[in-house]
């Protein structure tokens, strides 16, 4: 009957928009910018940068140390544990690698996605990470 199908696709409709909120962290992403978030700094455009997600553990490179650590994430909130790093110095990113785990380690990030691009964001607002998915 055509009212059944009618709530039916209502509440299709309701239960997508619902699912929507939570960010799909799944896959590898890549570093776009980071630091202050009114002035993010890009990232170095000639550095492969790489951060996955899944089930609870994170890791990657932002320069040319590796990292990892534990998350969860409680709607848009994620928690994220104390981010254990290699201990390389490398010159050219080590800005970029020490602001970014700086950021993130033993932190709560408002995660907001839109498209391609993920936001992680300091509970005051003032720091932030913008990954694109790769």
């Amino acid at each position: 009957s055509l009212p059944a199908l009618v709530f039916l696709m209502a509440a299709m409709f309701l239960f997508n928009a619902c699912s929507n909120t939570t960010a799909n962290l799944t896959g590898e992403w890549k570093l776009v910018s980071y630091g202050d978030a009114a002035a993010p700094t890009p990232a170095l455009p000639s550095v492969d940068t790489s951060i996955s997600f899944e089930e609870g553990q994170f890791g990657g490179t932002v320069g040319c140390n590796s990292f990892g650590g534990d998350y969860t994430l409680n709607g848009d909130q994620m928690s994220i544990g104390s981010v254990i790093s290699t201990m390389m110095f490398c010159d050219q990113t080590s800005t970029q690698e020490s602001a970014v785990l700086a950021i993130l380690s033993d932190q709560t990030m408002t995660v907001t996605q839109s498209g391609n691009l993920l936001t992680l964001s300091s509970t005051d607002g003032k720091s932030i990470v913008t990954l694109e998915k790769k």
